[in-house]
């Protein structure tokens, strides 16, 4: 169905929330590699060698995390095995024979950084590390990580495990759109019930972040002897969130405290202009019916904001009786032709199906959803 498209630049239609001054030139950190992005727009606001491949530590749980996640049937019990926990490193202390939730080793794998949390989910959701570690590649691949190869799921030093910092933070961006892994990165204890028989234990987050740093969301640190310290951040302040990430850092919670609060001061969240006069022929009835927007914010920088365009995507005609609220289109924003947030337009009013109007082909095409 032909759709009517009225696109224009959006230039002084938006009111500022908020503004900071921004500074001249991005902070000095410690990382060997590092980068800041704006979540929603994924903006670089700073960054030192964000492309260089590098180990990745315990990051790399992010990525266990969200497939885990993603799997679904989180409260389902099952019984750990002997393999799944025969790894070094920090634990949330698993042991063969443990009957434990998806749910609740989402917690040991990222609050304490288990090991064994990793390992024991990459089994549950596919059946082997093996191939729960060809799911983590192939979600990378889907998500457009083209620096980014996993051997793993809890980061251990290995060949062929790296990502660069850009990979890490869009990766992070993508998991933090999920409600549950940010409930679960966010989160500074949770007590959670595993064993044989289970019972009651409290776990603890050790991102530092979430208590030093104001507007901290998450979300996971990590260190290995190649990787050295490795830690990505988020944080929220006045409707615009960052991700922070630092790679082989000899300092990274000042590195992130400074990177985060030079981000801050780069962007701004920017009211949008969601109006829009047009009006929908309903069919049959002689008829039209307006549209409306909810509000909608953005943050940008002050020169992305007089780049910002905006597209009507309307029917020129709908089927069948209107209801008020119902969605009939939505309102793009793009930055250099690329989409960068939609909000749905609504019908404003109610228009009544008049009976016997509706030819054969009509029903047709209302059926499909036209």
């Amino acid at each position: 169905m032909k759709k009517v498209i009225c696109s224009f630049l959006v230039l002084g239609l938006m009111l500022p929330v908020f503004g900071l001054k921004a500074s001249a030139e991005g902070p000095g950190v410690s990382a060997v590699s590092a980068v800041v992005i704006e979540a929603e727009t994924g903006t670089v606001l700073f960054s030192k060698n964000m492309s260089e491949q590098r180990a990745m530590a315990s990051t790399t749980k992010i990525m266990t995390a969200i497939l885990t996640i993603e799997a679904g049937d989180l409260d389902r019990e099952f019984t750990v095995d002997s393999f799944a926990i025969m790894v070094e490193g920090t634990s949330m202390g698993l042991r063969e024979g443990d009957r434990v939730s998806r749910r609740d080793l989402l917690y040991g794998i990222m609050l304490p950084s288990g090991n064994d949390a990793a390992n024991a989910a990459a089994v549950s959701v596919s059946g082997s590390v093996a191939a729960f570690v060809e799911k983590m590649n192939a979600k990378a691949g889907s998500l457009g990580l083209l620096n980014t190869h996993f051997a793993n799921p809890s980061g251990l030093d290995a060949n062929g495990h790296y990502t660069t910092a850009y990979d890490l933070a869009r990766l992070t961006a993508y998991a933090m759109k999920n409600e549950i892994f940010r409930e679960v990165a966010g989160c500074r204890s949770k007590e959670v019930e595993f064993g044989n028989p289970p019972y009651k234990r409290t776990l603890y987050n050790s991102n530092k972040m979430l208590t030093r740093y104001e507007g901290a969301i998450g979300v996971k640190p990590g260190f290995t002897d190649d990787a050295r310290r490795c830690l990505v951040s988020a944080a929220e302040r006045n409707g615009t969130t960052l991700i922070a990430v630092t790679l082989n850092a000899g300092d990274d919670w000042n590195d992130h405290e400074k990177m985060l609060n030079y981000g801050f001061s780069q962007v701004s969240a920017y009211q949008l202009e969601t109006g829009c006069s047009a009006k929908v022929a309903v069919a049959g009835t002689g008829q039209t019916v307006g549209v409306y927007a909810d509000n909608a914010v953005l943050s940008l920088t002050a020169v992305q904001r007089q780049r910002l365009e905006r597209k009507v995507l309307l029917p020129r005609m709908v089927y069948g009786a209107v209801e008020k609220g119902q969605k009939l289109g939505k309102i793009e924003y793009m930055l250099d032709g690329k989409t960068v947030k939609s909000v749905n337009l609504y019908a404003d009013s109610d228009v009544a199906e008049e009976d016997g109007q509706l030819s054969t082909w009509q029903k047709i095409l209302r059926f499909l959803g036209f």
